[in-house]
């Protein structure tokens, strides 16, 4: 959930249908020869898939297509929300993937990382990470803010994603149905945090994604995100236009508002994103999830986990924009 399913399959719903229901409710990059194989698997940004992208939104004015219980258009947001930022993912960014075996073939798992970059581009990021990168091309369910769901076209775009309110009931119907959930713990707190804090983790919070996994007998996936930090270094926050506009904080950086919409082009840091060895709570004695000490143990060896990690792929990293 920025702290933190499509049940039983899913039925096919027109998009304004789609909405009121939901309303209702030192690591190795990947590198090796499967890589290779997998890059022929990705869409890449030729005619085909330019003409696959504009058939699938044509198919879409004619609301003639499957959404789960939650909104989640699978071929929309592959063919194309994920094709527009897939660029910055191999190109601008040039992320570098480790630890994607650590994710199930199948199942549900609950991934947990860090949260940086004054706009969450780091969730986007890993949603790519998981889609292409995965040998079973798995999605990743997120779970967002209030605010997401509350801004008017982007709250659309991100059920159409596939993703949903940070809340118990949610996760855990995802977890459930074997989906991939992620959650940022930090929330805006992580995002939100000035430039000299960076890689820095704040407070995770009381375990709320801890109780889902439990519950659901879900593995705990620590994951770590370098280079999310770089992209819109925060300088300063201009409390008071934020609160004019209800915002979280609003951002001053080196390049924003002085350099105007120009200003918005994130930096090109290099991205690594590495998945941990999950951490296993289907042996855990029944009633854990209600033992706020069991909770908050698990709650700091992901918060651990994933610092002790940011370390080391800074370490291996080296320049931020090398």
């Amino acid at each position: 959930m920025d702290e933190t399913s499509n049940s039983g399959g899913s039925r096919r719903l027109r998009p304004s249908q789609a909405a009121r229901a939901v309303g209702a409710t030192g690591p190795r990059p990947v590198e090796t020869a499967a890589a290779a194989d997998l890059s022929s698997t990705r869409v890449d940004s030729d005619d085909s898939s330019v003409l696959e992208s504009w058939e699938v939104l044509q198919s879409r004015l004619t609301g003639d297509y499957a959404v789960d219980d939650f909104g989640f258009d699978p071929e929309f947001t592959d063919k194309v929300l994920l094709q527009l930022v897939r660029p910055l993912y191999r190109h601008w960014f040039r992320v570098e993937v480790s630890g994607i075996d650590s994710i199930p073939a199948e199942g549900g798992a609950l991934i947990v990382a860090n949260h940086s970059g004054t706009i969450a581009v780091d969730s986007v990021m890993t949603q790519v990470a998981l889609h292409d990168e995965h040998p079973s091309h798995r999605n990743l369910r997120m779970l967002g803010a209030d605010l997401v769901f509350q801004t008017p076209f982007l709250g659309d775009l991100a059920r159409r994603a596939g993703h949903t309110l940070a809340c118990h009931d949610d996760a855990e119907r995802l977890l459930r149905s074997g989906e991939v959930v992620g959650v940022w713990p930090e929330g805006f707190k992580g995002i939100g945090k000035p430039f000299s804090e960076r890689y820095r983790l704040q407070r995770f919070g009381r375990g709320g994604f801890v109780s889902a996994a439990v519950r659901t007998g879900a593995p705990i996936i620590p994951t770590a995100i370098v280079g999310a930090e770089e992209i819109y270094p925060m300088i300063a926050n201009a409390v008071p236009i934020a609160r004019v506009l209800g915002l979280p904080y609003f951002p001053i950086t080196p390049t924003f508002p002085a350099l105007g919409p120009l200003g918005l082009l994130p930096l090109p840091s290099k991205w690594f994103i590495h998945f941990d060895d999950p951490i296993p709570t289907d042996d855990l004695a029944p009633g854990s999830a209600d033992d706020p000490s069991v909770l908050f143990e698990i709650t700091d060896q992901v918060r651990e986990r994933i610092q002790r990690r940011l370390y080391d792929l800074l370490a291996q990293r080296g320049g931020a924009f090398g």
